[in-house]
């Protein structure tokens, strides 16, 4: 979600004339304008703020003019004390005013003084606003923004607000102009996704959404995050299973297996309840990847209550999870707590932790050896073996061998140049373009990625070319100049000079 921020941010400030800082204006710190987007989840996301802004103050003294911004949950959070601590900084906003941006900075350079505007309460939801998206084959869609949950740990409620939900229509109508552009994958996200449609009264709204998102031709790629244990409802699950183009895959928090903790943390479901919906899961989608987050040393946390939550990691069989050390949270009901554990002990139960996921998730992945899988391709690659790197359908991360005789393409692939044979009139048939779905058997399994060398060990691997292949490849092109710029028309997108999708936004003059 914080991503997506972000490129509405990029949208905005690019609508607003700014241009995106080449690689190579950033190495040589040439932008004139530099915004970061905060978390507050975690202590050291606070920590790294600072210290980012303590070697931008040296940058700044020797570039006159330049501006600073900073958004986000820590700037809803900590307000004018970054202007405090960090003189230097020209514009702070908060999460419910994304929208002022453009506004700030021209505010700060025009009175020579810093800017510092916190909404209380949402005054333009995100998805209205300018959007540069990063990939023309992959978007993250809004569905609500807020969270009516009061976690004791958490302080995303208090900086985010109450739940706001869109309504369906809106949705669909920005996953529709996704596709149009080239996209065959949409993530929808949402604080509490299963949550959805509780604002205008219809508890079933989210899995009618999975539903209607399989309706729309050329889509074929639909996943979300993050459900809710407690409010995840079977509807949900039949969606799932019954949607073809709903990815077998679940993130679905934890947090903790005791019962005890999970009642401190007023998580309102208990494990029993957990392990009950991922059978339910399985049961429908047998090959689904479900991956979690968890919390290690919340106040109070016995061994025993650490212990059940070893269980509970065992029994769920997650292809992986997202571990944290408990942050306290000033302002959240947790960090008032007396009983906060030992930093040592946090760290010794977290090791622990890790030593059993990564031992999970080392056999789940092996046993996917011998599967065939599809993958949507990305824009990366190692560099000494060549493989690629994608997506399988259950959002594994998989690296793929090519063909030995691509093997040479897929080296001089570079889009810093008009040479790179992606782009070519006559590509091979067997080069796959980022966005591209190719077709290929699983070789190796490790704990956080598969291995598919099955094109140079005489196994499977096939390419299919897709909309969002050509869309990647038209970017590129017109990035480089070697086709001219179309004008923008219906459904089509304008291409910005960094090579990302717009949504009619006018040319481009700044940098930032």
């Amino acid at each position: 979600m914080n991503v997506h921020d972000s490129e509405h941010m990029s949208g905005m400030l690019e609508q607003a004339g700014y241009r995106k800082a080449t690689l190579d204006e950033e190495a040589r710190n040439e932008a004139d304008v530099i915004v970061i987007n905060t978390c507050a989840v975690r202590e050291n996301a606070a920590n790294k703020l600072y210290g980012n802004l303590g070697q931008l103050a040296a940058i700044k003294r020797n570039r006159p003019g330049m501006q600073i911004a900073v958004g986000g949950c820590l700037a809803q959070k900590d307000r004018s004390t970054i202007v405090e601590r960090a003189p230097w900084v020209d514009v702070v906003f908060g999460t419910h005013n994304l929208d002022v941006l453009p506004t700030l900075l021209e505010r700060a350079r025009h009175n020579q003084e810093a800017q510092v505007e916190i909404a209380e309460s949402l005054q333009v939801f995100p998805s209205t606003l300018p959007t540069k998206r990063e990939s023309v084959f992959a978007g993250w869609v809004s569905i609500s923004v807020g969270c009516n949950n009061t976690c004791t740990f958490c302080i995303v409620p208090h900086l985010r607000g109450k739940e706001r939900d869109r309504r369906p229509g809106q949705i669909l109508a920005e996953v529709q102009a996704l596709v149009d552009q080239g996209a065959i994958e949409v993530t929808l996200l949402g604080q509490n996704v299963n949550s959805y449609g509780v604002e205008f009264g219809d508890r079933g709204a989210f899995a009618k959404l999975l539903r209607a998102c399989g309706e729309i031709e050329g889509l074929e790629r639909v996943r979300f995050t993050s459900p809710h244990p407690a409010a995840f409802t079977d509807d949900v699950i039949d969606a799932m299973a019954e949607t073809p183009n709903v990815m077998p895959q679940l993130h679905m928090p934890l947090q903790s297996g005791s019962d005890k903790i999970l009642r401190a943390m007023r998580r309102s479901y208990r494990s029993a309840k957990f392990l009950g919906i991922l059978d339910k899961v399985r049961e429908k989608l047998p090959n689904a990847s479900i991956t979690t987050d968890i919390i290690v040393g919340f106040p109070g946390e016995t061994e025993e209550d650490f212990q059940e939550t070893l269980r509970v990691v065992e029994a769920s069989r997650f292809s992986s999870a997202f571990t944290f050390q408990y942050s306290p949270r000033p302002g959240t009901p947790a960090a008032e707590l007396d009983n906060q554990i030992p930093k040592a002990v946090v760290q010794e139960r977290y090791e622990r932790l890790m030593a059993l996921q990564d031992r999970v998730s080392a056999t789940e992945s092996e046993n996917l050896v011998g599967t065939t899988v599809n993958v949507l391709v990305t824009e990366g690659k190692d560099g000494e073996t060549h493989r690629l790197t994608g997506r399988a359908e259950d959002n594994r991360l998989v690296h793929l061998a090519v063909p030995a005789r691509v093997a040479a393409l897929v080296a001089a692939s570079d889009v810093t140049s008009a040479a790179d044979p992606r782009l070519s009139d006559e590509m091979d048939s067997e080069l796959p373009r980022p966005g591209d779905v190719v077709t290929v058997t699983v070789t190796k399994g490790a704990p956080y990625h598969l291995v598919a060398d099955s094109a140079v060990e005489g196994g499977a691997y096939s390419v299919r070319r897709t909309r969002a292949g050509d869309a990647w490849a038209e970017r590129e092109k017109t990035r480089l100049g070697i086709i001219a710029e179309e004008h923008s028309h219906q459904n089509q997108p304008e291409r910005s000079e960094s090579g990302a999708v717009m949504l009619g936004l006018p040319s481009l003059r700044g940098n930032a």
